[in-house]
């Protein structure tokens, strides 16, 4: 059996030998099962950690103003000591099969569930900043058996969610310039290695801006990527705003708001050590620095409690918040040029999230064929509407084998 624990790392009597950016393995031990398992010791810690906890001095409100308050601390923090059951989260995400492979010395960890259905497409889902490889467990089921869920046996995947490097159980993260782009090529020696040759890719915020990376490099086999949001913004050419109306400009202004309270983008982006050390240290401040869960507190979040204590639990035990941050560092200072996007593309955009603007993500993609607007959930819509986002995806690849 495998098994991780903050101390002893990964237990496996097999090592690999490093290898490059290959397009397929005829080596089936390249591929190892991996079973998730944190230590009672860890556990135990954690909850005496969580006994010693000693919150700030309140602000005068006590509210979710100038970010994560005490009384929300205070709450969540007794329920994660006295009532959080990690091991059935433990057992959630065990429930599916989990690997491990190394690529180009990095070690990747990965669910990879084959779909029962004949002709299946492969399906690579990539997860988001505080999230995880655990943002799609309610979502693979119906994506690779979509007759139980209401959809049609030609719609199933066969479903790949990688631990982005850094992130989780693919660590510990090897080397520097873990960008986009480095993500995106890595992850296709995955899926070659997995025996796609030809596949789609799905994904939210950071996962997002990876899935259009791979748009932007096409890979051979590419199919196209779907996404909860495209990041493009104004240029800066007043006639950009020609033909705005109230929508446009509402979402012009969530964009201000968003950046007015997302500090982490600047800190993770500028000081990652920094502030890793003392969250390292502090079960309550990887809690707190996780307030993209609660939508900055502005009322509008699906996200359970106990969601957001997998995932929050998930960062503790595997103390993979410095290379977590650290892609926010390498991508900041990459070598970036506006690159048109040409890839098939498909748009679900969320009420409670960032509100795409289609003129500007037209300007950045060329291929846009797919477009829905919905009227509940947010930023982490793969967890609170799981079956909304997954019918989404199978709308949009149908789409492009009926072009």
């Amino acid at each position: 059996m495998l098994e991780y624990g903050v101390n002893s790392g990964i237990k496996s009597s097999y090592m690999p030998p490093t290898l490059g950016f290959m397009t397929k393995t005829q080596n089936p031990a390249e591929i190892r099962p991996f079973h998730i398992e944190i230590s009672e010791a860890e556990i135990d810690d954690l909850r005496h950690r969580l006994a010693r906890t000693r919150l700030p001095r309140p602000s005068a409100a006590d509210d979710w103003a100038l970010g994560t308050p005490n009384g929300y601390l205070r709450e969540t923090v007794e329920y994660w000591r006295e009532s959080f059951d990690w091991r059935a989260q433990e057992e959630r995400m065990n429930s599916v099969p989990n690997h491990l492979t190394e690529i180009d010395g990095q070690t990747i960890h990965f669910v990879h569930v084959p779909s029962a259905e004949k002709d299946a497409t492969p399906l690579l889902l990539l997860h988001t900043y505080p999230g995880s490889f655990a943002d799609y467990l309610d979502m693979i089921a119906p994506l690779t058996d979509p007759v139980a869920h209401g959809g049609r046996a030609e719609d199933a995947f066969s479903v790949v969610v990688p631990s982005i490097p850094g992130f989780g159980f693919s660590t510990p993260l090897e080397g520097a310039g873990w960008t986009q782009e480095k993500v995106a090529r890595t992850l296709d020696v995955l899926m070659r290695r997995l025996g796609y040759d030809s596949y789609g890719v799905h994904g939210s915020d950071m996962g997002a801006m990876i899935a259009r990376e791979f748009g932007l490099w096409n890979p051979p086999g590419f199919l196209g990527l779907h996404v909860l949001q495209l990041f493009s913004f104004p240029s800066g050419d007043p006639a950009e705003f020609e033909g705005f109306g109230p929508k446009e400009y509402a979402a012009l202004e969530h964009m201000q708001w968003f950046q007015s309270v997302g500090g982490y983008n600047t800190m993770n982006a500028s000081r990652p050590q920094t502030v890793a050390a003392a969250i390292a240290d502090s079960p309550v401040g990887q809690l707190a620095y996780s307030e993209l869960f609660n939508s900055f507190g502005n009322g509008t979040s699906l996200v359970t409690r106990d969601q957001i204590l997998t995932q929050v639990s998930l960062y503790w035990f595997t103390n993979t918040q410095a290379t977590a941050s650290r892609y926010y560092y390498e991508q900041a200072r990459a070598e970036v040029k506006h690159e048109v996007n040409s890839a098939p593309t498909g748009v679900a955009v969320f009420a409670s999230d960032f509100q795409t603007v289609r003129a500007f993500a037209e300007r950045d993609n060329s291929d846009i064929v797919h477009w829905n607007e919905f009227p509940e959930a947010g930023h982490f819509a793969a967890m609170e509407a799981p079956e909304t986002v997954a019918g989404d995806i199978r709308a949009f690849f149908a789409g492009l084998r009926s072009a």
